[in-house]
């Protein structure tokens, strides 16, 4: 329901290949470090967005996506659902092109707002299971 496979395919292939990975440390045994490595293993520009700033996967780390010095096209969110909405929000003001929530996080209201907003979304899906699909 909020994951069509054109919003997907769009995110995946059309909307830029810079992404910030919201959540990302350099905790090898946490989803967000296996999904951004498969990005980057697809070309993908990962970014890692966490409190403590560590360089991830050789990218230089920021506290916030405010902090990044340059544009994100997409923004890959690994936080809790009570938390997505305000990265959501953020992602906008950066003037990311869209917004991906990892599996397992949904806000509904989010979703709106980022889409009235006029970025494309995806919930509760992987990229890194999705962007082997698309062949």
């Amino acid at each position: 329901m909020y994951g069509d496979p054109a919003t997907i395919r769009k995110i995946l292939t059309e909307s830029g290949d810079t992404w910030a990975v919201v959540g990302l440390s350099s905790n090898e045994g946490r989803a967000a470090y296996g999904v951004a490595a498969v990005l980057k293993r697809y070309g993908k520009r990962v970014v890692p967005v966490h409190p403590k700033a560590e360089t991830v996967h050789g990218e230089q780390g920021y506290a916030s996506l405010a902090d990044i010095p340059f544009p994100v096209d997409v923004v890959d969110v690994f936080v809790n659902s009570d938390l997505a909405g305000a990265v959501a929000d953020e992602a906008v003001a950066a003037g990311a092109k869209a917004v991906w929530f990892q599996l397992g996080v949904v806000d509904e209201a989010a979703y709106e707002r980022t889409r009235k907003a006029g970025l494309d979304m995806v919930m509760d899906r992987c990229p890194a299971i999705e962007i082997p699909r698309l062949g």
